[in-house]
C-alpha cells in the first residue's frame, strides 16, 4: 500500500510553496494531498499560525516548518504505528 501525506498550506504562501519543492524532492505528487487550510474551519484552528505543516497520514506524524529535508527523509522512511 503507498504511504499519504498531507500538506497543511494556504494559497499564495511562500513558505508553503518552499516545503511542496523540499518535499517533492522525496515523494511523487500522487502521495501529496494539498489541503488549503482556508477551506477548513478546523484546519484554520489548529494550524493557522504553523503552516505548512506536513503530515504523514498512517501515523499521524507531524513537521511545522521550518522543516529540512533530512526531516522528511526520517518521516517518510520511519516504520508504521498502528
Amino acid at each position: 500500500m503507498t504511504k499519504m501525506y498531507n500538506l497543511f498550506s494556504s494559497d499564495g504562501c511562500h513558505l508553503c510553496e518552499q516545503a511542496l519543492a523540499l518535499i517533492q524532492q522525496q515523494l511523487p505528487a500522487r502521495q501529496i494531498n494539498i489541503i488549503d487550510i482556508v477551506e477548513h474551519e478546523k484546519y484554520v484552528d489548529l494550524y493557522g499560525v504553523h503552516i505548512p505543516v506536513f503530515e504523514r497520514v498512517d501515523n499521524n506524524e507531524k513537521l511545522f516548518w521550518p522543516f529540512s529535508l533530512d526531516e522528511i527523509s526520517q518521516l517518510v522512511n520511519s516504520k508504521e504505528t498502528f
